[in-house]
């Protein structure tokens, strides 16, 4: 990485709280203090070098799929046997998966499902699975990287969203211009790209305001370091290691009641079965 791709929201957050990978990119992954514990952190990062074109930024490829998956069970099995399961901190800052005709073939969908099921794997052994979202977190990369955590944490910054495609993009599917998709956004808030309107769906755990996202200062990531340390807390008191709790927000009885009935309706006919 050239020092320019080093200043990706994903690195420079990596760095802030974990020092210097103990990995090469795409994927950094090490391990650090949190708490009064050790955390393992991982995070997607630019690899102007990687042999797939389409995979050169802070995306989810092939590589950057078996890795990502690679890191997360890297934890679990030397904690196979410990009492107290580490903590692992997904660090999300990734625009997108790599398309491209090579990552097709070869199975870029088998590379996202392997980091979705190690973090899900790690999730039910009993380590602590927190998303801390830094910059993008968009379509199948963030489903690979951060989705599955037991807690979610972005920071209340410009150009840090959740979605499933870009902007620009979902303007020329829903053959608006992207004006008109920003006013949609304002009524319908799973079409909106505001982070605030994200956290009303009920799936964003905390929300982090005040904090500088590109520069940010000792006492920013000390404080951010704080709120990881408390939600890693929060999570082993959720004896249930499940993502029902998502469902279970003032927020998401607000914004999600048809989904959350659809899901009560389907328990009932499936019991009644």
């Amino acid at each position: 990485m050239n020092d320019t791709q080093q200043l990706t929201r994903g690195a420079l957050w990596f760095r802030a709280l974990a020092g210097e990978s103990t990995s090469k990119a795409p994927v950094w992954s090490g391990d650090a203090a949190l708490g009064d514990e050790t955390a393992r952190f991982v995070s997607v990062v630019p690899d102007a070098d990687n042999r797939f074109p389409r995979a050169t930024d802070n995306v989810v490829g092939l590589e950057q799929g078996w890795l990502l998956g690679r890191a997360v069970r890297d934890a679990i099995a030397q904690d196979a046997n410990a009492a107290k399961k580490r903590p692992i901190v997904a660090i999300v800052d990734v625009k997108s998966q790599a398309y491209g005709y090579r990552e097709e073939m070869l199975g870029v969908h088998l590379a996202c499902a392997a980091g979705v099921d190690a973090y899900a794997t790690a999730r039910d052994a009993g380590h602590p699975v927190i998303a801390l979202i830094v910059g993008p977190a968009m379509s199948g990369a963030f489903l690979a990287h951060g989705y599955q955590a037991n807690r979610i944490l972005a920071l209340d910054a410009p150009g840090t969203l959740v979605h499933a495609m870009g902007k620009e993009a979902a303007a020329r599917v829903t053959r608006r211009t992207v004006d008109e998709l920003d006013k949609l956004g304002e009524t319908i808030v799973p079409m909106s790209y505001s982070i605030a309107s994200f956290a009303k769906l009920g799936l964003l755990d905390t929300l982090i305001g005040d904090v500088d996202a590109d520069a940010p200062s000792g006492a920013h990531i000390e404080r951010v370091r704080g709120i990881l340390a408390d939600s890693v807390r929060d999570a082993r008191a959720d004896k249930s290691r499940g993502l029902s709790h998502r469902l279970e927000s003032e927020t998401a009885h607000k914004t999600r009641a048809a989904s959350i009935e659809v899901r009560r309706r389907l328990a009932a006919q499936w019991d009644a079965a």
